[in-house]
Order: C-alpha cells, then structure tokens, then sequence
C-alpha cells in the first residue's frame, strides 16, 4: 500500500500540471482566435489599409500567442524557454535545409505583402499567368482567370517574375486602330471616330482623346484613336467603339477593307 500510494503521490503532480497544461492551450487558443480576429476586423474597418496586410497581421499575432502559451505550456514541465530556443534553432536549421524551397516562397510572401505589387481584387499577369487576385499568404498567391479557372503560383515564382498590374493605376488608355479603303477620305473617317467617341461618356477629356493616321498598309489606311478611360470602363468601351465605328463607317460610306489579291494576266 506504501509502495502504491507514493506512486499516487508522485503521479499527482504530473497529472495536475496536464490538467493546467491542457486548460492553458485551450485558453490560449481561444484568445488567439479572439485577437486575431480583433486585428483583422479592426483593419478592415479602416479603409487606409488593405485588407492584405490585416490578413497577414492577424496570422503573425495569433501565432505569436500560441508560441507564448506553447512556451508556458513547457514551462510547466520543467523545460525553460532558453533549452526550447536552442531546440527550435536546431529544428529550424535542419527543417530549413529539406524546405529550401518553402522557405524561398515564404521569405518572397513577405516582400509581397510589404511592398504590395498587387492586392486583392485587382487583374494583374503574374509568372505568364492572367487573373484577379484572390488570396496572398505566405506561400502563394491565388489567381482566378475571367473563365472562373484557379490558378496558384508559388510566391518565390511570383516575386521572381515580371508582375504587369493593369489594375494598379485608375485610369488607362484604349488604343484602337481602324483601317479604311485607299480611296476614303481619312480627315472624313478620323472626325466619324472622334464623333463617336466624344459621344460615349466613359471616354475621358483629359487627356485629350488622340486620333492619327498611322500606317499605310497593304490595303488599307490605318487610323489609331487613343483614348483615355477608367479602368473599370476599359473593355467595355474598346468592345462598344469597335462596334460604334463600324456603324458610323457604314452609314457614312467608309469602306473597312479587306486583303485581297489582284490576277495579272500576262498578254500572249
């Protein structure tokens, strides 16, 4: 019975310190939860700052509280926090080594998330690949395509290539090149265009709307309109003044030509 109770006893101890072990984790859960989601309401609540960096603030202070009760946590079993640190390096520097290339995509999301070539909801070319940006984390960035196709790309892909953002600025220009018969008269069809696009209120005044002959081509005369729009109204109007100057041409007797070929016949 001695024997049994001094087991009890020195069992005791062990099994109080998991009782508060496990009360601990599940408090330090909760209450990183909480206040993570307090950082990312917060953030969204102010329209200064992107919800990107909410996002990624919110992880950073919910990690950093399960890594303070994990601490606590080993605190009472006797381990200190300097041997958990000279464990941790350890565990990183060989974790570090078979991940070298998540850790690569990791050290790339944070210079995304700092210097922010893109953020959410914007239609950017990342890597090669077009789509509106959905998601950045730490690891990749996630790209839906206008056919509503999921794309991921690795961050470290991504930092390393060329990032073309068409959403970045609010307005952009719309070049659009029409071609006319060698026979029309070009000061007749540049004013047809410009009448078209002064009357299409997405078409901006300033700048000055730009309209020029350009290139004489093999059948036709090329005329380029530049036009300056919001970037929300930039396919939408390159769609409906195409369509606008193909009318007014018809109506107005503007040839649009087409390739042809001409038979020589040789005499004899």
């Amino acid at each position: 019975m001695d024997q049994v109770s001094e087991m009890a006893m020195g069992y005791g101890p062990i099994v109080f310190n998991a009782i508060k072990a496990l009360i601990i984790l599940i408090v330090g859960w909760i209450v990183a939860g909480a206040v993570s989601g307090l950082v990312r309401k917060n953030v969204a609540a102010n329209p200064r700052i992107d919800d990107t960096i909410g996002n990624f603030a919110a992880a950073i202070v919910k990690w950093v509280i399960l890594l303070m009760v994990l601490i606590a946590v080993l605190g009472l079993f006797g381990i200190e926090a300097t041997s958990l640190v000279a464990v941790m390096g350890a565990a990183t520097l060989a974790i570090g080594l078979a991940l070298q290339g998540t850790l690569s995509d990791l050290a790339a999301g944070f210079m995304l998330i700092i210097f922010r070539p893109y953020k959410n909801g914007q239609f950017v070319d990342v890597a090669g690949t077009a789509g509106t940006v959905v998601d950045i984390n730490l690891f990749v960035t996630e790209l839906v395509t206008p056919d509503n196709v999921q794309i991921i790309i690795p961050n470290g892909q991504a930092w390393g290539a060329i990032i073309t953002n068409y959403s970045h600025h609010k307005t952009r220009r719309c070049d659009l090149t029409f071609g006319i018969d060698y026979g029309d008269d070009a000061d007749k069809a540049m004013k047809i265009i410009e009448d078209v696009a002064k009357a299409d209120g997405r078409v901006l005044e300033t700048p000055e709307p730009w309209f020029r002959v350009t290139n004489l081509g093999d059948s036709s005369v090329d005329i380029t309109a530049r036009l300056w729009c919001n970037t929300a109204d930039y396919w939408n109007l390159k769609f409906a003044m195409t369509k606008a100057v193909k009318e007014a041409f018809d109506k107005e007797g503007i040839s649009i030509p087409y390739p042809h070929s001409v038979e020589i016949q040789k005499e004899g």
